[in-house]
């Protein structure tokens, strides 16, 4: 997704993010033979223009919207031809974006501007997650319900930039997280939760709680429950980061013909986002054709729980960069400090880390299709789990 496991440390089995697959998967509109990023950006010939999307890790619920697009021929109504390239291990999405291996990339808002703090002319065009999907996870009855209830506790956390939110609730609790609770490295998976060598563990609400639900309770030999656990979540904290957004390239953006193709890609892109919206399980089925290596009701709880990062959007539509969102994250970029007292920002980014300009012109294709962009009156649906997600 975006992470990357501990440098030395196999994998272990409930690691839910091949770490071999790299960029294996292509999904397109149709099959072709491929040139490279940036050379079809603009109208040419009669064919669709060629556009490469760079996602955070491997196939999953988190990018159905995307695989949607492709599936339910959104982007080539747009007239766009849309190779989706797998993540990996090794791959940095905003890095592959800057290097121009790829027209648009999915990536973390703290993550990418730290890497535009580090000379990445990358922009976000459209914030597909307006909410954090990090939580901290505990059995229930740790009583850990608050980040304060974490001191003295034994508290995984993956790290690689994906620990901030929560040394910034400690922080905010009062807490020194570095003195007043023992860090734990935690694995990409909820073992050590699960076998008690931790108190509680960082977990994504579309993936890794999922797995503790998908486990059984060795005390009754059936599944967990949400009743077995408490969950922090960052959003409710004031500590949440913005996550999933699409990045374009910074200076391509000056050329009229990538800024005609941003806005169609951003439209197509949040038109499949609506579709699974309205769609759940056939989402679910379209990430497990594109290749998901994961289970179909696992997928279906990721197809779900992601909506409710997505919908409702703002009053403006989907991907709408919210400014006190954006200064949230700026902010805790900039003071939140992680066990080895370092902050993910040094300054705050510049006025060009982002632009509404083109979800605003995308939003209003649209609008005009009779494309519901806010999904007001969305409601999530029920999930029923099967034992390690099948």
């Amino acid at each position: 997704m975006h992470r990357r496991s501990a440098a030395g440390r196999p994998p272990s089995r409930r690691l839910l993010r091949p770490l071999a697959v790299a960029a294996a998967l292509v999904v397109s509109v149709a099959a072709c033979t491929t040139t490279g990023p940036g050379t079809d950006s603009s109208a040419s010939g009669d064919g669709p223009q060629r556009v490469t999307l760079q996602l955070q890790w491997s196939t999953q619920g988190q990018f159905a919207g995307y695989l949607a697009a492709v599936d339910q021929g959104f982007y080539a109504k747009r007239g766009l031809e849309v190779q989706i390239k797998e993540g990996g291990v090794d791959i940095v999405p905003q890095t592959v974006l800057a290097q121009g291996q790829a027209d648009y990339a999915i990536a973390w808002v703290p993550k990418a501007l730290a890497s535009r703090e580090q000379g990445a002319a990358i922009t976000d065009v459209a914030q597909i997650f307006q909410r954090s999907g990090t939580y901290q996870v505990a059995f229930a009855d740790k009583g850990i319900t608050s980040a304060a209830d974490l001191r003295g506790k034994r508290v995984g956390n993956w790290g690689f930039g994906n620990e901030f939110e929560l040394f910034a609730g400690m922080t905010a609790a009062g807490l020194t997280p570095a003195r007043d609770v023992t860090l734990v490295q935690q694995q990409f998976d909820m073992e050590a939760l699960l076998s008690g060598e931790i108190d509680a563990a960082q977990a994504m609400s579309y993936n890794e709680y999922a797995q503790v639900l998908e486990a059984r309770n060795p005390a009754t030999g059936q599944l967990y429950t949400p009743a077995d656990f408490s969950v922090i979540n960052w959003n409710d904290t004031g500590t949440a980061m913005l996550q999933d957004a699409i990045w374009a390239s910074t200076e391509r953006l000056s050329d009229p013909g990538y800024e005609d193709t941003t806005t169609r890609f951003i439209a197509a892109s949040i038109e499949g986002w609506a579709y699974c919206r309205d769609n759940v399980e056939s989402c679910r089925d379209i990430v497990v054709k594109a290749g998901s290596t994961l289970g179909a009701s696992h997928q279906l709880w990721q197809v779900n729980e992601v909506n409710k990062l997505i919908w409702p959007s703002p009053a403006a539509g989907a991907g709408t960069i919210v400014p006190a969102a954006w200064e949230q994250t700026v902010r805790v970029a900039r003071t939140a400090v992680n066990a080895d007292g370092q902050t993910v920002l040094t300054r705050d980014p510049d006025p060009e880390a982002f632009t509404n300009t083109y979800v605003e012109r995308a939003i209003g294709l649209l609008k005009a299709d009779g494309v519901d962009v806010v999904g007001a009156g969305y409601a999530p649906t029920t999930v029923t789990l099967n034992p390690g997600g099948s």
